[in-house]
């Protein structure tokens, strides 16, 4: 059984998130998601939705066998759970792949760290997208 980890906010569910986790999960035979945490997401606004809202959709999608939060203070730490052989990476997620590798490395995770480059480049194909059509 190959094991895939995504990651991601997943704010506003929208055709690229599915896009993003469909693609991971042709890389194996079981797809985990890791939804981020409020207080872990730095790079971006805060989310809209509550993130106990956010994990439940991510669960309800077909294409995720499994999903949780992440830890509140150290992100790798559901790693050392899921044990994942990949890691997928969205296109426009901020993380180096060669970088991640190597904190993964680090406490002894030895997952393969992979970009999805797929995405759709429509209107409502990404939360900051949806929320600027809203306003």
């Amino acid at each position: 059984m190959i094991r895939v980890l995504a990651t991601g906010t997943f704010d506003i569910l929208h055709p690229g998130h599915l896009l993003f986790l469909e693609e991971a999960k042709k890389y194996g035979s079981e797809l985990w998601v890791i939804v981020a945490r409020n207080v872990m997401i730095k790079h971006k606004p805060k989310p809209l939705l509550p993130e106990t809202q956010r994990l439940e959709m991510v669960k309800a999608l077909k294409v995720v066998d499994h999903a949780m939060l992440g830890n509140e203070y150290d992100m790798f730490k559901p790693l050392e759970y899921i044990k994942p052989d990949i890691i997928a990476l969205g296109y426009d997620q901020f993380f180096d792949v060669k970088e991640l590798e190597e904190k993964i490395r680090l406490r002894g995770i030895q997952a393969k760290v992979i970009r999805i480059n797929a995405h759709e480049p429509c209107s409502t194909c990404s939360t900051g997208a949806i929320i600027k059509l809203i306003r």
